[in-house]
C-alpha cells in the first residue's frame, strides 16, 4: 500500500497569498499524522477534505510561530466539532508550558483530552511506536531546538527461529528548518521520501548561515548522500515568487526531485 503525504502549508515565516506556513498531513498504514502546525493548516484541512476523525498524533518540529501557531485554533475547531478522541501531542516541553493558559482561558469546556508528549529535539530518539508505525527525532541545526521526524513502516514478521523480527517498509524523512549539516544523512539513508526545506536560492547563500536555513542545491546534496527515493522541497522564502527557481537549481544536484505545492498529495 503506498504512502500518502498531503502538503497543507509549504511556505516560510511570512505568509503570502501563494503560500501558507508549514502543515503536512502523512496517511501511513492507515494512520493519519499531522506534520508541523502553522498558522492557517485548519483552513487548509478543511478545503483539502482531510478526515481529522483519524488523526490522533501531532508532531511539532520547533517553536518557532510558523510551524506552530495555527496548533490553538484547530484544536478548538475539533472540539467545537465534538471530538471525543485524545489528541496526543509531540513537541519540545516548552509548547506544553506555553499553550496551557490557552487552553485553560478558551478550552474550558474541551470535548477530548489534549496529551502533551515532551521531546528533546537535540537527540535522536523512538518518540512513538505502534504495531505498524515508528517516528524517530531528527536532530538539526537552526538557530532554536529543532528536529525532523523519521516516518517507518515496520511489521513484525517470523523469523528462522521461531520468533519475530521487525521488517521495515515505506520510509519518510521531514526535515524541518535547518543550516546545511549532514549529521544526519546515514539516519535517513535510502528513504522513499524525503523532505528538506529549501528556504533560499544559491544567490542567498551567504544569508543562509546567519538565519540557519538551507538552498535548495544543499537540500539536493543532503538527498543526493542520503540515496534517497525522491526529494520534495518546501519552505520558500517569501522573497522567492517563481518556485521553478528551486527546483532548477536542486534537478542538476539530484534530479528526483519535487516542489511542494499547497494542496497536492504526493504517492509513494
Amino acid at each position: 500500500m503506498n504512502a500518502k503525504l498531503t502538503i497543507l502549508g509549504c511556505g516560510s515565516a511570512r505568509p503570502t497569498f501563494q503560500n501558507s506556513p508549514s502543515g503536512q498531513v502523512l496517511e501511513l498504514c492507515d494512520k493519519s499524522f499531522l506534520i508541523d502546525c502553522g498558522e492557517g493548516v485548519q483552513l487548509s484541512i478543511a478545503r483539502m477534505g482531510v478526515r481529522t476523525s483519524r488523526l490522533y498524533n501531532i508532531f511539532i518540529s520547533h517553536l518557532h510561530g510558523d510551524h506552530c501557531f495555527g496548533l490553538i485554533g484547530l484544536l478548538s475547531t475539533l472540539s467545537m466539532q465534538h471530538r471525543l478522541q485524545p489528541m496526543h501531542i509531540y513537541a519540545h516541553p516548552d509548547l506544553e508550558r506555553l499553550m496551557q493558559p490557552w487552553l485553560g482561558y478558551f478550552g474550558e469546556e474541551y470535548s477530548y483530552d489534549i496529551v502533551f508528549h515532551p521531546i528533546n529535539p537535540r537527540h535522536r530518539e523512538v518518540i512513538f511506536e505502534d504495531r505498524t508505525v515508528q517516528v524517530e527525532t531528527i536532530p538539526l541545526k537552526h538557530s532554536v531546538p529543532c528536529c525532523g521526524f523519521l516516518f517507518s513502516e515496520t511489521h513484525r514478521v517470523p523469523d528462522s527461529m521461531g520468533g519475530f523480527v521487525r521488517e521495515t517498509r515505506k520510509r519518510y524523512a521531514y526535515c524541518s528548518d535547518t543550516r546545511y549539516t549532514e549529521s544526519f544523512v546515514e539516519q535517513i539513508k535510502g528513504v522513499d521520501l524525503l523532505y528538506h526545506e529549501s528556504t533560499f536560492l544559491n544567490e542567498h547563500e551567504s544569508l543562509c548561515k546567519n538565519v540557519m536555513h538551507s538552498t535548495a542545491a544543499q537540500a539536493a546534496t543532503v538527498a543526493a548522500k542520503a540515496e534517497a527515493g525522491q526529494l520534495l522541497l518546501g519552505h520558500y522564502s517569501a522573497r522567492v515568487d517563481e518556485h521553478e527557481r528551486f527546483l532548477h537549481e536542486a534537478f542538476p544536484v539530484f534530479p528526483r526531485t519535487l516542489l511542494a505545492r499547497e494542496g497536492e498529495t504526493i504517492e509513494f
